[in-house]
């Protein structure tokens, strides 16, 4: 029982380093050739951890040739188009200037039930207002909707906003981010002063952050 439970652990650690290796990529954003190599990790780690009179080599050898394949086929997809196209396939039209293509929808085995579940995933209800719908390689749908009935920006009304930035994290439950206080070009005696208003100390917060226009928000942890 101590065998599997060890072996279990150390094929997970194995395997989390993989994925780790393989890229940030949500599961419904893989490529087929990375969803094929996921799978196939998956099955060769649960080998060794079922069985202990295996080898635990059996599995991990496996892992890290896919992992050299993956990384081989993703080389070779930066280097050449075609290998892309041909590995990756293209991206298809399903609507065109607000005409749903039939024979794309028919070529790519996708139902009108299954495109307006897809548009309600983008907070679209109406098909009408869709312009363009686009089915990427990684079987996501991208969307652009009639100019009328787009969102409106400000650039739509000649408006500039002001730069905002980004928000930084300076405490997170009780923990001082001091590469955030250090980009920042602050220290822990200006963090004390921010957070004297809310009647804590910084390691009493359960988050302290700061946005670009310098608005400070805090929290305390419940005592």
């Amino acid at each position: 029982m101590l065998l599997t439970f060890v072996r279990t652990i150390f094929l997970y650690i194995i395997v989390l380093i993989v994925m780790r290796f393989m890229g940030k990529r949500e599961i419904g954003q893989l490529q087929p050739f990375e969803l094929a190599i996921s799978i196939m990790i998956a099955d060769l780690a649960t080998i060794p951890m079922a069985e202990p009179g295996i080898p635990i080599t059996n599995g991990i050898i496996p892992i890290l040739g896919l992992l050299v394949m993956h990384l081989f086929i993703s080389v070779l997809n930066l280097k050449s188009l075609k290998t892309r196209e041909l590995i990756c396939g293209k991206p298809a039209i399903l609507i065109y200037r607000g005409k749903i293509m039939e024979k794309t929808m028919k070529k790519e085995r996708f139902t009108i039930n299954e495109l307006e579940e897809r548009l309600r995933g983008n907070n679209v209800f109406n098909i009408g207002d869709v312009e363009y719908a686009i089915l990427e390689t990684s079987g996501q749908v991208s969307v652009i909707l009639k100019p009328d009935k787009r969102t409106t920006i400000p650039e739509d009304f000649q408006i500039m906003p002001e730069y905002e930035g980004i928000s930084y994290d300076l405490v997170v439950d009780g923990k001082i981010m001091k590469e955030n206080l250090k980009k920042l070009e602050k220290n822990y005696l200006w963090l004390t002063k921010q957070v004297e208003p809310f009647g804590i100390k910084p390691e009493e917060a359960l988050i302290a952050t700061i946005d670009g226009k310098g608005n400070f928000f805090c929290q305390a942890k419940n005592k």
